[in-house]
């Protein structure tokens, strides 16, 4: 098939689209290779697959309505996985602009233009975020998400209602995926592993948010992929379920369904970071300060619908994955240390 990927310079861009064209589709990537983490390591990833047989790369920012309509109409795209996105729960306290242009405005592109086009199914990237001051553990999609602790957090839970809004008045099949923490081989700079790692190597103290105690449901990126691209293979159908006088916010009457993807076992950050001291054979020096503002203490997905959808297994224990991750940041690393 001919498949958009939107962020494909991403972390985890990069790695749907290698599984994308491993699998004989033709894959066109979209990312305007902004400067929000260094713009070097975007060119990167994107170096690993410019020279894929079936790949293709559009510069294009998802804000610019011109350019994603005349992509759209030359694009003949089947499938649109759709993880273009300003991420960051911090930088949308001081950023807030660049988050509805980016995840208001730029979705808003991407639903148009599948509308217009005749495209099959949208898989549309959301986050953990969303569930923001609910405690009810675990996280579950059929839960209601009404309290969101940032913008980034609001803007993504806008998304997953325009997508259904288009489900809904234009029969457009879409499947949110709500990521869970998500790292490994290739991850964002502004993210505690690569963070952690690069202050670790240099002997520089780490900053601690929570006295390290909060948990994360940490996610390696394979499981993640697995996740998104058998997703992507299961076109979202109406619920025939669906109670109007008792509505299930993650699914519909319209081709509209709502999934957690995550590893199902949080890790205490502590414990993170002794597997990072592990690995890379340093002590950390850590700097301890309270939870930051818009962090959610906890997380921890319940993935039982996605386990039934399309037999979603996470297989990847964290032990492996921060091996996995530091064995290619070693290797990364352009400071060579």
């Amino acid at each position: 098939m001919k498949i958009l990927v939107t962020g494909a310079a991403g972390f985890i861009g990069m790695h749907v689209a290698e599984r994308l064209l491993a699998a004989g589709h033709q894959v066109t990537g979209l990312d305007n290779l902004n400067d929000y983490y260094d713009p070097a390591l975007k060119q990167a990833r994107l170096a690993r697959l410019r020279d894929r047989p079936g790949f293709a790369f559009q510069r294009l920012d998802l804000a610019d309505g011109a350019g994603m309509r005349a992509l759209f109409a030359a694009g003949g795209f089947e499938r649109v996985v759709h993880l273009g996105a300003q991420a960051g729960v911090r930088y949308s306290l001081t950023n807030p602009q660049v988050y509805l242009d980016s995840n208001v405005t730029g979705t808003l592109n991407v639903l148009e233009g599948c509308r217009h086009h005749g495209v099959g199914h949208l898989v549309f990237a959301s986050t953990s975020s969303v569930y923001g001051l609910n405690t009810r553990m675990p996280f579950s999609p059929h839960h209601g998400v009404d309290h969101p602790l940032s913008l980034y957090a609001s803007t993504k839970r806008a998304g997953e209602l325009m997508c259904h809004n288009y489900a809904a008045l234009f029969g457009l099949p879409v499947t949110a995926l709500r990521f869970f923490t998500v790292y490994g081989p290739w991850g964002r700079p502004d993210m505690s592993p690569m963070l952690f790692a690069q202050k670790m190597r240099a002997g520089q103290p780490i900053d601690v948010f929570n006295g390290g105690h909060h948990r994360r449901d940490f996610t390696y990126i394979d499981d993640i992929v697995e996740g998104v691209v058998r997703a992507c293979d299961h076109v979202a159908t109406p619920d025939p379920a669906w109670d109007s006088a008792a509505p299930d916010p993650a699914t519909s009457r319209a081709p509209y369904r709502i999934y957690n993807i995550g590893n199902q076992s949080p890790v205490e950050l502590l414990r993170f970071i002794g597997l990072l001291e592990e690995n890379l054979g340093v002590k950390a020096q850590m700097n301890f300060l309270p939870l930051q503002p818009g962090d959610v203490p906890d997380t921890l997905a319940d993935c039982s619908d996605l386990e039934r959808a399309v037999g979603f297994q996470p297989s990847t224990p964290i032990e492996e994955g921060v091996r996995r991750f530091v064995a290619w940041y070693r290797e990364y690393d352009p400071r060579g240390l």
